[in-house]
């Protein structure tokens, strides 16, 4: 069973979301919030498998609010919501910690897939839909400090082998792993226990955030 609190300052919105996943035998919705603040103190004391996360809320947005759900070291994953026109803010949603992103207009079967995913620790975003945001907003990236100062010599890259760092690139490119398998001669459960080992050891909470350190090493520089 898969727990979700719903988070979304519309009361319309949130009642939509509730009855599309209590529809399904295998999603329980916990509670609603209606901002950032409300978020985060239901999160801490109720513990959901996802959080659906709005990103314009009034008072604490979405953004910081996923920032200190994720930085409070919960199993807990967000997965945020936002609209074509809003890609910087489901860019700095990722940063902050996501593990994925949907449009708000997406088909009520993406939404529950994409739930389900977060849930068991997968990202929602195609790799490659991933490395197109992060291209377009590269510019947002820090400009200053580790991130801005960060190289293939990273620490954070230190205890990758040769393979992992190689396919950590790749992946950063937006392959997926069928393309890692076929392009590097590899069995695709040999690319699984890798992609696994490389989240592991560089403590990326999924796919996504792996794509976001390949960005922030410098292994994989924007186009």
């Amino acid at each position: 069973m898969t727990t979700v609190l719903i988070a979304d300052d519309q009361p319309l919105q949130r009642f939509g979301f509730r009855m599309l996943l209590e529809s399904q035998d295998d999603i329980t919705v916990l509670g609603e919030a209606s901002n950032g603040s409300e978020a985060i103190r239901m999160t801490a004391r109720l513990h959901p498998d996802v959080v659906l996360m709005d990103i314009r809320m009034p008072g604490l947005d979405g953004i910081e609010a996923t920032r200190r759900i994720v930085a409070a070291g919960d199993r807990t994953r967000v997965l945020i919501l936002t609209t074509f026109d809003l890609d910087e803010y489901a860019h700095a949603g990722l940063r902050a910690g996501a593990s994925g992103f949907l449009i708000k207009d997406a088909q009520p079967e993406e939404l529950l897939s994409g739930i389900r995913s977060v849930a068991t620790g997968d990202a929602v975003v195609a790799p490659s839909l991933t490395r197109r945001l992060l291209d377009a907003y590269a510019h947002h990236l820090p400009t200053g400090g580790a991130t801005h100062d960060a190289s293939p010599d990273d620490p954070r890259l230190s205890t990758l082998t040769e393979r992992e760092r190689e396919i950590l690139t790749v992946i950063g490119k937006g392959w997926t792993n069928t393309e890692i398998a076929t392009r590097l001669h590899l069995a695709e459960s040999t690319v699984k226990t890798h992609v696994g080992r490389i989240l592991a050891k560089t403590g990326s909470r999924d796919r996504i955030q792996a794509v976001i350190l390949a960005y922030d090493t410098k292994l994989v520089e924007p186009a």
